[in-house]
């Protein structure tokens, strides 16, 4: 009995050795193309018959008399195969199956004959339906995991960076469709104690490791844009091929998907993209409080999807044609101040006069020097420090000929000319000076000052 144990163990080694010998193992992409290998004799007068190895041997092509033979074909197979029929001749009696679905895996055998034999040879066909997209969305403190059409029947796994301590431990739901193809999905509540994780996920097959794909969520940020124009990071680290942007979760702006050359931007969305960069980043223009809202970035590359939520705030910014006026009116008046100013390069004192003639001097350095010069006019005995750029001196006196009273007189501020405002006070306070005269003292106190500034400009 024992020995008849052993015998029976010898057999079964034997026929599984002889079954992974024999058997040629072929993996193919489901829905694609996959083409099942088999040599023929070379002759003329071939017979070919390819079966699938399952209950019924299903009929999947056939091949003689110079001609294929589908009479008998298996209705699952029916407009899918094909056999290259001007190499039969040199010997390749191999089989096209296009559509590769997972029903179509398992044992295949090639039947061939000629008028030198007959051969048998296997082909053991494995479906793989790899992780092409996982998805990974937050709604409150929750945050889901998800992929779909995947064969054979896929795990999912969690993890944050910075590692974490947290359980991540939740149970996936995993579902069959009729196409037999998996999906996958799970679900973390996150705390608000770790606000600065960034959670991802794994997909992956049991039968092939290397099959699998990962997901992360970066943490949400904001940006502040003005209506005229606005640039919205895409928060990735990594090279991506593709990406696609939305608006609120669900308007889709523009999709670029790996070797286009440029993004392709929805119509709605036309007029409002200015460019997209290289990494993704989207800068938009013409904006309004509509489009105020949170844009997601959705980057991809060969391994990895990464999904940023960036919240867009938007403040109304100047037009350009403000911005051109403006600049235009400032540049103005900055050269009729530069013009006005020469006249008022400095101040001095003139001797024997009853009224001082007052010139104000680009160069800081000169302020001190010239409040003290007046000081001295008004209180010799008195010193006192200069007042800062925004305060004015005190009034000088001035008796114009003719009268007996003396006018206050308040003098120009002493300070940069790149104070327009300033400027214009300096003027001001000139003006009022020379009004309180008589008219012909007047224009003959703005002749000396004209003609005593221009010699000071050229000393």
């Amino acid at each position: 009995m024992i020995n008849l144990k052993n015998l029976l163990v010898l057999v079964i080694l034997v026929c599984l050795c002889f079954l992974s010998h024999g058997d040629t193992e072929v993996n193919c992409v489901f829905n694609e193309t996959c083409i099942l290998l088999c040599e023929v004799q070379n002759s003329f007068d071939v017979i070919i018959h390819w079966i699938h190895q399952k209950a019924g041997e299903p009929r999947v092509h056939s091949y003689y008399n110079g001609q294929d033979q589908l009479g008998h074909q298996d209705q699952r197979f029916k407009g899918r195969t094909s056999m290259f029929k001007d190499q039969i001749s040199r010997g390749n009696a191999s089989l096209l199956l296009r559509g590769v679905k997972v029903q179509d895996q398992g044992r295949y055998e090639c039947f061939t004959s000629t008028n030198k034999g007959s051969k048998q040879s296997f082909i053991d066909l494995k479906i793989n339906a790899p992780v092409s997209e996982v998805s990974i969305s937050q709604e409150g403190n929750r945050i889901t995991c998800s992929s779909e059409g995947i064969y054979p029947e896929p795990e999912l796994t969690w993890s944050t960076s910075p590692p974490s301590n947290m359980e991540l431990q939740d149970r996936p739901r995993v579902q069959q469709t009729e196409e037999q193809l998996y999906s996958i999905s799970s679900s973390l509540m996150v705390s608000d104690r770790d606000p600065d994780l960034i959670y991802s996920c794994t997909v992956r097959t049991q039968r092939n490791q290397r099959n699998q794909r990962r997901a992360t969520l970066n943490k949400p940020t904001s940006v502040d844009g003005l209506n005229t124009k606005a640039t919205i990071p895409c928060c990735s680290d990594v090279p991506v091929s593709s990406f696609t942007w939305r608006f609120n979760h669900s308007q889709i702006i523009l999709t670029k998907t790996e070797g286009e050359t440029s993004s392709r931007v929805s119509e709605e969305w036309r007029k409002h993209v200015e460019e997209v960069s290289e990494s993704g980043s989207l800068t938009l223009k013409d904006l309004s409080s509509t489009h105020e809202g949170v844009y997601t970035c959705e980057a991809r590359n060969k391994e990895e999807t990464i999904i940023s939520n960036i919240f867009l705030r938007i403040s109304e910014g100047i037009p350009v044609w403000k911005v051109v006026l403006g600049a235009t009116a400032a540049a103005m008046i900055v050269a009729i101040s530069v013009i006005k100013m020469k006249k008022l390069l400095c101040f001095k004192q003139k001797q024997n006069s009853s009224f001082q003639i007052c010139c104000v001097s680009t160069r800081i350095a000169q302020r001190e020097q010239n409040y003290n010069q007046i000081q001295r006019t008004q209180n010799p005995s008195k010193t006192t420090k200069p007042p800062s750029d925004k305060k004015e001196m005190k009034p000088l006196n001035w008796t114009p000929k003719n009268t007996e009273q003396s006018v206050p007189v308040k003098p120009p501020i002493l300070i940069l000319i790149h104070d327009n405002q300033t400027s214009a006070k300096v003027f001001k306070n000139i003006e009022k000076f020379l009004s309180k005269g008589q008219k012909e003292e007047t224009e003959r106190i703005e002749d000396e000052i004209k003609i005593t500034c221009n010699k000071l400009l050229q000393e």
